[in-house]
């Protein structure tokens, strides 16, 4: 097709960015939207309270958030490919500025889940963030800047923590929409005056019918995960959904291997360097997921039971907090491994080092400095494979296809995160021990889910042999320079 070719850029556009300014606001981007992800973990006890709803009700404002961003992700990915990524960077921004008001005005259920909806379809600002990097910074700028972006994730919800938590137990919890609404619109301001607008577009006819399929089986399949414990693993609601999922989702795949301008080339996707690295990002997935629940449990669980810690919120986000400044820090030394070694290699080390922050868990869980040295490892290990990850997809992808390709890395990460939640979630409920009548999560169980953690962290070493080695491994920008616009045409 010859439809496809490159949009005019936008107007302003024309002068050469400042790339550490440029990587600046897009990290700034990233951490304020990764905040959303904790932002309501220290008023979730309180919610029916709050919102004078039943528990089983509230725990909609966490799901609503998974599902909006599991579905926006793939989808605005792709446009950001086909229409501008700035652009649709933008639109994210404001749809997450416009859920955080409605949020922040909420006194009931209903706007508070569509509040949060809106936050979630913002979350393809990362994936979003990194492409622009391709297309707008030096060649030897990408590994380092794509670290930190993609650490962007880690940082927001580690430092978000102990801020949100701050916040509830201080001031009327509405401030906490009110802030992130304040930082959203700083981030929208900074990205209109500083990030240039790609010229790299794919163009071309959306996917609707595409999007609309994934959307469908996303929807049915993390629903049928998320809530098939709440509602029952054979009750009717699970198994119908868990069959939509089985239909609708290869149904896509046979639509998307037909259409001349598919909203995911699942021909790109099975290449070898695309698909372990995806296969990889699912099992580092159920690996992060283990410790974000595992940890708070055990500071906040009762010390007469032997293990818990019996801490506040506010102290969980304390002990947590340095996490996030070591996943950082970390992405600097991830993109020098990168340069010297390759995004494969990082990406195993990464995983191993993982592996190691849950062995350490097993046998150091007793006192507040042991979770706080475990967290950390863990997040220099993840700051590490999150470095690696961007670079081995854009290693492999053509400069129209990084948006939706990025995006869908990190929907793979989600959905491991999604598996993760429902697996640990049938141990620890399965494993307990009676505490003054009531049973709470045993420390075998927790010991099982660190297990569990440790073991996907190991596999994801194991997937990541099997990606193919290249000779370049830092993604390199279009070979007219990443501020001349380039033509492209749609791929079939």
């Amino acid at each position: 097709m010859s439809d496809a070719l490159a949009q005019p850029a936008e107007p302003g556009s024309s002068a050469p960015p400042e790339p550490n300014a440029v990587v600046a606001v897009l990290a700034l981007a990233g951490i304020v939207v990764s905040l959303m992800q904790t932002l309501v973990i220290p008023i979730v006890p309180e919610l029916p309270e709050l919102l004078h709803a039943e528990p089983s009700d509230t725990a909609w404002a966490v799901t609503a958030t998974l599902l909006a961003a599991s579905v926006a992700t793939p989808v605005v990915g792709r446009l950001g490919d086909m229409f501008g990524k700035r652009r649709m960077l933008l639109l994210s921004i404001v749809l997450l500025v416009s859920g955080s008001l409605v949020c922040g005005l909420a006194d009931s259920l209903v706007p508070m889940i569509v509040g949060r909806a809106l936050q979630g379809l913002a979350a393809a600002v990362v994936p979003l963030g990194i492409s622009i990097m391709r297309d707008a910074l030096p060649a030897d700028r990408l590994a380092g800047s794509t670290a930190l972006m993609s650490a962007s994730l880690g940082v927001g919800g580690a430092l978000g923590l102990p801020a949100a938590a701050f916040i509830a137990d201080n001031w009327n919890w509405h401030i906490l929409f009110w802030v992130s609404a304040a930082l959203g619109a700083v981030a929208f301001v900074l990205v209109l005056l500083i990030v240039p607008e790609s010229k790299v577009r794919a163009g071309g006819r959306f996917d609707l019918v595409g999007s609309l399929g994934l959307s469908a089986g996303l929807v049915s399949l993390l629903l049928t995960v998320s809530k098939g414990g709440d509602w029952g693993w054979t009750s009717g609601t699970t198994v119908a959904l868990g069959t939509a999922a089985v239909v609708i989702l290869p149904a896509w795949g046979w639509w998307e291997l037909r259409s001349p301008q598919p909203l995911v080339d699942l021909r790109t996707t099975a290449k070898p360097q695309v698909l372990f690295t995806n296969l990889a990002s699912i099992a580092l997935g159920v690996s992060m997921f283990a410790m974000s629940l595992v940890l708070p449990q055990l500071l906040q669980l009762p010390e007469q039971t032997g293990y818990g810690l019996g801490k506040s919120m506010l102290t969980v986000g304390l002990v947590l907090a340095p996490q996030g400044l070591v996943m950082m820090a970390m992405s600097a030394v991830s993109a020098a491994v990168t340069k010297a070694k390759g995004p494969k290699v990082t990406l195993m080390i990464g995983a191993l080092i993982v592996a190691a922050g849950y062995a350490l868990n097993i046998v150091l869980m007793s006192e507040v400095w042991h979770l706080v040295l475990v967290s950390c490892v863990i997040g220099a290990g993840i700051g590490f494979t999150y470095g690696a990850l961007p670079a081995l997809i854009m290693g492999a992808v053509d400069p129209t296809q990084t948006g939706a390709a990025n995006s869908l890395n990190t929907l793979m990460r989600s959905l491991g995160t999604s598996f993760a939640s429902a697996l640990a979630g049938v141990i620890l409920a399965r494993m307990t021990t009676d505490f003054g009548g009531t049973a709470l999560p045993s420390e075998i169980g927790f010991k099982v889910v660190m297990v569990i953690g440790a073991g996907a962290a190991l596999l994801a070493f194991a997937v990541a042999t099997f990606i193919p080695r290249r000779r370049h491994a830092t993604p390199q920008p279009p070979a007219d320079g990443p501020t001349k616009p380039t033509e492209v045409g749609a791929k079939a």
